[in-house]
C-alpha cells in the first residue's frame, strides 16, 4: 500500500477528530433517570408499540431551551433521545443493514427504511461523505452486506464494528481484522489485496507517466465488485475483468469500466501495475478473503451476516469503555448508538444534538447514556449530521441537526424488516 493510500484512508477517519476543548463531564443523575446533566432535571418518557417485540421510547431530559452559546457547556441540557428497542424472543422479522442504489452513492436514513420494507431504522457506518464526493457513500471501514465484504474494516483500533446475524437477529460487536489475497490457479502466483471497493491512489511521482507499468513506486491492489457504482474508478493503472468463474475476460492499461452481473475486477496502480498484469497471465484466479474478530477467531462470510462500521466501543460487558480523548468529535454532538442489553435485546438510539432544544452528547456522555438505557455491549455509530432515526412511510423520528432539521444523505442503514 503507497503511503498516499494509507493517508487517504486514514484522512475520512481523522476528519472525525479535529482538535477542540474537551467537554467537562456533567454530574450524575437520580436513580431511573439518564445519568447527563443536573440531577435536578425533569425527565419524560413514552414509550409506542410499533409491533410485537418493537418498541419506540422518547426520552426528554430538561425542559428549558439551551443559550445558544452554552451548547457545549451547559448542565441543564435539554437532550432527546429516542430508542428503538427490539426483542428478538417476540419481534417477528429481522435485523439487517442496508444501502442505496449502489455503495458509493449516499441515500436519506428515511429513504433506505422506506425502500427497505423495514419498520423503521437508524444512520449506520461512517462513510467518505465529502473527502470523496464522486464517491461520497464509500464506506470508511468495514461493509458486509448478506455475506459479501464490500468494504474492509480498517486497521485503525479506534474502529468498533457491529455483526448482525439476520436469520437468528444475533448482534455482537468488536473489531475485525481482515486479509485477502488472489493467487493464478496455474502458476500459484500470489498477489495481496490492499482494499475492496475503495479508489487506489496513483503514486504522486507517477501521476504524470503515461504507462504505469515503467513506475517504480508501489501503488494499490483493489478489488471491484459490481455493488460499488455504475462503473469502476477511471484514470492511469491497469484493470483486469475476472468472470464469475475468476477467469480474466479483458485487460486494460487504463482503470474505469462497466461490470456485468457476476462479474469482478482488479485494479493496479503504480508498480503493482506489473505485479498484477504477471499475476494473471495465465487466466484463472483464485480469490481468498478472510475476516477474524479481535480474538483471532474466524468469522465466516455467510448468507445473512451483515456488519457496519462505528468508531469506538462505548461499553463492554456492562462496564464503561470509552477512551478519553480531545477534539469536536468528543465534545457534544448528536449521536447514534448501537447495543445489546444481557438478556438479548436489541437497542438502537439517537440523541439530539447542536440544537437549543437538545445540546447532544460528549463521547462520555454518550457511553453514561447507553450503560442507563441497559445496553451491556454498545457502539457509537455516525453521528453529527447524519444522525437520523425514521420509520417505514418515512417519518422522521429525530430532528436532525442540519438547516431547518433537514437529513444528511448516509452512505447506510440499520433497518428492522417486519415478517416472518
Amino acid at each position: 500500500m503507497t503511503t498516499s493510500a494509507r493517508l487517504t484512508r486514514a484522512a475520512a477517519a481523522a476528519a472525525l477528530l479535529v482538535t477542540a476543548a474537551l467537554v467537562p463531564t456533567a454530574a450524575a443523575a437520580t436513580s431511573g433517570t439518564l445519568p447527563i446533566g443536573d440531577s435536578d432535571l425533569a425527565e419524560t418518557r413514552s414509550t409506542q408499540v410499533l409491533a410485537g417485540g418493537v418498541t419506540l421510547t422518547k426520552i426528554v431530559r430538561g425542559t428549558e431551551p439551551a443559550p445558544a452559546d452554552q451548547l457545549n457547556t451547559t448542565t441543564r441540557g435539554p437532550w432527546v433521545v429516542n430508542v428503538l428497542t427490539i426483542d428478538p424472543a417476540k419481534a417477528k422479522g429481522h435485523l439487517k443493514a442496508t444501502y442505496g442504489p449502489d455503495l458509493a452513492k449516499v441515500e436519506n436514513t428515511s429513504v433506505l427504511v422506506k425502500s427497505a420494507g423495514a419498520l423503521a431504522g437508524v444512520n449506520a457506518s461512517f462513510f467518505t461523505f465529502t473527502a470523496n464526493p464522486q464517491y461520497p457513500g464509500d464506506p470508511v471501514g468495514l461493509g458486509i452486506f448478506n455475506g459479501k465484504l464490500l468494504s474492509e474494516p480498517l486497521t485503525d483500533p479506534t474502529e468498533a464494528n457491529l455483526l448482525i446475524d439476520a436469520k437468528s437477529n444475533k448482534v455482537v460487536m468488536g473489531h475485525l481484522r481482515w486479509t485477502g489475497s488472489v493467487v493464478n490457479r496455474q502458476t500459484d502466483i500470489k498477489l495481496p489485496l490492499e482494499f475492496v471497493n475503495h479508489p487506489p491512489v496513483v503514486p504522486a511521482d507517477c501521476a504524470t507517466l503515461p504507462d504505469q507499468t515503467t513506475c517504480t513506486t508501489p501503488g494499490d491492489v483493489v478489488l471491484f465488485t459490481p455493488e460499488f457504482a455504475a462503473a469502476t474508478p477511471s484514470g492511469a493503472g491497469v484493470e483486469v475483468v475476472l468472470n464469475r468463474y475468476g477467469c480474466v475476460v479483458r485487460t486494460s492499461t487504463t482503470r474505469g469500466t462497466n461490470l456485468a452481473p457476476g462479474q469482478t475486477s482488479l485494479q493496479a496502480t503504480g508498480k503493482d501495475t506489473v505485479s498484477l498484469l504477471n499475476t494473471v497471465a495465465n487466466g484463472c484466479l483464485n480469490r481468498t478473503i478472510k475476516l477474524a474478530n479481535e480474538n483471532g477467531d474466524d468469522v465466516p462470510l455467510r448468507s445473512g451476516l451483515y456488519g457496519v462500521t462505528g468508531r469506538y466501543r462505548l461499553t463492554k460487558n456492562g462496564e464503561i469503555v470509552v477512551p478519553a480523548g480531545t477534539g469536536s468529535f468528543f465534545a457534544r454532538n448528536p449521536r447514534t448508538i448501537a447495543g445489546t442489553t444481557r438478556d438479548g435485546k436489541i437497542l438502537l438510539a439517537t440523541i439530539d444534538g447542536r440544537q437549543t432544544t437538545s445540546v447532544g452528547t460528549t463521547m462520555d456522555e454518550t457511553a453514561a447514556v447507553a450503560k442507563a438505557l441497559g445496553m451491556d455491549n454498545a457502539i457509537n455509530l455516525d453521528g453529527g449530521g447524519s444522525t437520523a432515526m425514521a420509520l417505514r412511510d418515512g417519518t422522521l423520528v429525530n430532528h436532525p441537526s442540519g438547516t431547518g432539521g433537514a437529513e444528511r444523505a448516509v452512505g447506510d442503514a440499520i433497518v428492522f424488516v417486519p415478517g416472518r
